[in-house]
């Protein structure tokens, strides 16, 4: 059967792969057919569209905060020996989704002032693996539209703060933050083939530290600090009163996450990035991680499926063990 399409320094497409053809662009800019544009088409949830031309693509990453973007599409691959594993937090090293998708939960509901307020199933894949003012929003726009993404980050961060100091003190929610399994044992490889490891999230510095932390904890790893080569967040949160840091806006599926942890944090330039593997358990940080010019391995158990990214990824695990096979 003929692909959906062909995308440059992507691949073929599938009909089954969840990707949606568009006639346009949603900025109206780029229509399928004009000025070389091939095709243009969506990944499932619409958070990212391809412009396909002849011999190269863009990226359009959609943006809830009106604040979009356009990448190159770079060709991706594994060159072994691999130097790097970048790692998603939530999702892949640890299993936290639940919680967070608890706190924007508790967030809308204090919004609506309805503490029995409950996200449905249809919700989950637009309040995870974004960032905190994307998944606001959203709920914003379904079920409070009279409200503020700023009155959403207020009741947000009240929340996170109550729950991550309880949780720093060995309390807090029960389960909250459980290690993948085989998390420690894959670590441990790693390091023992002197392969760096960087561990990149969407997640603010102020709930991303704790989750670390109580991972951590839990596995006997010691201070994630001396562990990791790196460690990227998306920064501080803006507050009344306080200075914030660039993170809102730019997050998955933004490549620069990525980008500035193997870059930056990593010292590996782009022209080595072929040795550079990404491990992502969401359609956003599977997009992020492709779009930052490195081979992006996808990992069970999150929303890659349901996002309709997964033709997107090199290749696809369900543990770690599958990960540590490819990397030879």
């Amino acid at each position: 059967m003929e692909p959906l399409v062909v995308i440059p320094n992507i691949g073929p497409i599938s009909h089954v792969s969840g990707f949606v053809p568009l006639e346009r662009c949603s900025d109206g800019i780029r229509v399928a057919g004009k000025d070389g544009v091939v095709s243009i088409t969506a990944t499932g949830d619409r958070k990212v569209e391809f412009i396909a031309y002849e011999d190269h693509a863009l990226a359009y990453v959609r943006s809830a905060l009106g604040y979009p973007a356009y990448y190159p599409v770079h060709a991706v691959a594994i060159k072994k020996p691999v130097a790097a594993v970048l790692m998603d937090l939530d999702g892949t090293s640890v299993r936290s989704e639940e919680f967070w998708i608890w706190i924007i939960q508790m967030s809308t509901a204090s919004l609506l002032g309805n503490p029995k307020f409950e996200l449905e199933e249809a919700d989950l894949p637009y309040v995870s693996g974004h960032s905190v003012s994307e998944h606001l929003q959203y709920c914003i726009s379904k079920y409070c539209p009279d409200k503020t993404v700023e009155e959403a980050r207020q009741y947000y961060f009240e929340h996170t703060d109550r729950e991550m100091q309880a949780i720093l003190e060995g309390e807090g929610r029960e389960g909250a933050f459980t290690p993948s399994p085989g998390l420690k044992d894959f670590l441990l490889e790693l390091r023992g083939r002197n392969i760096k490891i960087g561990l990149v999230t969407s997640g603010l510095y102020q709930k991303a530290w704790p989750e670390i932390v109580s991972a951590f904890r839990t596995i006997g790893l010691g201070d994630p600090k001396e562990f990791y080569d790196a460690i990227i967040t998306a920064g501080f949160a803006i507050r009344p009163g306080e200075p914030g840091t660039l993170g809102e806006l730019s997050p998955k599926p933004h490549p620069w996450l990525y980008a500035e942890c193997a870059r930056v944090g990593l010292g590996i330039g782009f022209g080595e990035r072929h040795r550079v593997i990404g491990i992502e358990d969401s359609g956003a940080g599977i997009c992020s991680i492709r779009l930052a010019g490195f081979a992006p391995i996808g990992f069970a158990g999150g929303n890659i499926d349901e996002s309709g990214t997964r033709e997107l990824c090199t290749d696809y695990c369900a543990t770690f063990e599958e990960v540590l096979a490819l990397l030879g």
